[in-house]
């Protein structure tokens, strides 16, 4: 998996489970090259469809593809995803109780050069208000192989965050990653830090590190499934360590830390902070530029779990 990037694995997993189910079908606006699905569509070319730019079109289609029992897998980028396709994804496919899984690509920071209309900070938050719908985002290429499948056999439409590029990889093979629930990837009894992504697992596991040199015993939970959350996974660590940090390449006030802190307020006050996008619009740069422009760093979060500490003891 580690020679392999994020888009090759999205591919080469919908290619292994179209040849035994086929029902499995793609599509695309306009942008094939780019999510790296041309080998599908030669493997398949009676079950890939390219909309074009037309991006509210391809969930109306996929919709109706649904309608007609197929699993329709539909791509473009995050804010297009979200922005452009929400009425369409929310009538024709939620609503309708259909099958379709979307598929938002460049997340947040990860757009780059794309530059700040392409920078949705914002689509875990619009794609959170539809009833029933599942959202995750992969954090590493052998989550995401393991995360697809299941998606797939998921009755109900699903919204995934895709980076394109980047091979990270901080699971191994034989880890249970199951949609739906959260995963500890490091045991700590201080402060809880939760994070989500591609983008900001790595930086959590990197802020406990430095916690750990300055005695400071974080656990790390990689919450690919931000909804339905895991809810008691996040109940039983806000009861062990009394403080959380909740990390996410989006807005802080409508994702992950709204839906954790939402949780906290109802069932379990507890100090918690948020390393997150602060009411900004997206910007062009580099991926570190832009991690530090927004403050979605593991220096960041070593600030943020040292505030909440004092808050826990003071």
């Amino acid at each position: 998996m580690s020679d392999k990037d994020m888009r090759e694995v999205y591919t080469d997993t919908l290619i292994e489970l179209a040849e035994s189910n086929d029902k499995i079908c793609l599509m695309e606006a306009d942008l094939m090259r780019a999510t790296g699905t041309n080998p599908f569509k030669e493997k398949f070319p009676e079950r890939t469809f390219n909309v074009g730019v037309a991006e509210a079109n391809m969930v109306g289609v996929a919709s109706g593809l649904s309608a007609g029992g197929k699993i329709p897998f539909a791509a473009t980028f995050g804010c297009f995803a979200a922005r452009r396709t929400f009425d369409q994804f929310f009538i024709s496919a939620n609503y309708a109780q259909q099958n379709v899984k979307l598929v938002g690509t460049d997340p947040g920071v990860s757009a780059g050069f794309n530059g700040g209309t392409h920078m949705p900070f914002e689509d875990i938050g619009l794609m959170r208000t539809i009833p029933k719908l599942v959202i995750f985002e992969a954090s590493d290429t052998v989550s995401l192989k393991k995360l697809l499948p299941q998606a797939a056999e998921h009755k109900g439409s699903t919204y995934m965050r895709l980076q394109r590029k980047g091979k990270n990889t901080h699971y191994s093979e034989s880890d249970e990653i199951i949609l739906g629930k959260g995963n500890v990837l490091k045991e700590g009894s201080d402060v809880t830090i939760i994070a989500t992504g591609y983008v900001m697992v790595p930086e959590a596991i990197a802020a406990a590190e430095i916690l750990s040199e300055e005695g400071i015993n974080a656990t790390v939970i990689d919450m690919h499934t931000i909804k339905p959350l895991d809810k008691d996974l996040i109940l039983k660590y806000a009861e062990k360590t009394g403080a959380l940090v909740v990390c996410e390449n989006h807005q802080k006030s409508c994702g992950l830390f709204a839906a954790v802190s939402e949780l906290l307020a109802e069932e379990r006050p507890t100090p918690v902070q948020a390393v997150a996008v602060e009411d900004l619009f997206g910007q062009v740069g580099t991926p570190a530029f832009l991690q530090g422009a927004y403050g979605l760093t593991k220096e960041n979060i070593v600030e943020k779990t040292k505030i909440v500490l004092e808050r826990k003891n003071g």
